[in-house]
């Protein structure tokens, strides 16, 4: 029993190895040749697990090779466009100006439903609504709509606006994360002013504050509404 035990926790920790050297796609982003070698190697992973008769090593190698064929097959798509489009195949046009392209759905083997039920998942209910719909190499939708069911931006409403920052996590759980202090531009006792502004007496009391380049911040005590503010620009907090 404890040979089995740690045959499967030595395959696991390879297989997790394994695919953390592949990347951190997602299966609906995979390309075609990814997911057949996704499911290959969960089912050569699964033999030396349950097989005490097959050495784990011979589970091993094939798992090894197979991500190294994995490696010289995306490095030839990155060389050969050609390469990449046969591995891959390419975008293909389904909606355009004059509407669904039957061709091009007979080609991809889909249906009218199939459509709709893609560009239901953009966030579009009628074709007429659509000037482009492209299906990517990974089985995606990509919509392009007409300009007038496009969304509003604030570019379009000519508004201005701050730039974008992403908040820096201070204080996770009641402790607080002293290694992004300096990526925040504060320090503890800035810390202790945002916890007076939003009276709390203690870190151990803070589910999550985050702070970003702008000075905005987020607070919240455990099982309480959160709370906002914005510091000024020498850390200290303002009403």
């Amino acid at each position: 029993m404890l040979t089995i035990v740690a045959r499967a926790i030595i395959i696991y920790l390879v297989v997790l190895f394994l695919y953390r050297l592949m990347g951190k796609r997602q299966l609906g982003q995979m390309q075609p040749f990814e997911l057949v070698l996704t499911l290959i190697i969960a089912d050569l992973a699964t033999i030396p697990m349950a097989e005490v008769s097959v050495p784990v090593l011979h589970g091993i190698v094939p798992l090894l090779t197979l991500v190294i064929l994995h490696f010289v097959l995306t490095f030839l798509s990155k060389i050969s466009n050609k390469f990449a489009s046969f591995l891959s195949g390419k975008p293909v046009i389904v909606i355009n100006p004059d509407g669904i392209d039957y061709k091009a759905l007979k080609n991809l083997n889909l249906s009218v439903d199939d459509v709709f039920e893609a560009i239901r998942g953009c966030g579009y209910f009628k074709i007429e609504q659509i000037q482009y719909a492209i299906m990517e190499t990974n089985g995606k939708m990509s919509v392009l709509p007409k300009s007038q069911y496009a969304p509003v931006t604030v570019e379009d409403m000519h508004i201005e606006t701050e730039k974008s920052a992403i908040p820096i996590n201070i204080i996770n759980e009641g402790k607080i994360v002293k290694e992004n202090l300096p990526i925040a531009d504060i320090d503890e006792s800035d810390v202790k002013n945002i916890l007076e502004q939003a009276k709390i007496r203690k870190v151990k009391d803070v589910l999550i504050l985050t702070v970003d380049k702008n000075g905005s911040v987020y607070i919240q005590k455990f099982n309480e509404k959160y709370q906002t503010m914005q510091l000024k620009p020498l850390g200290q907090v303002q009403e």
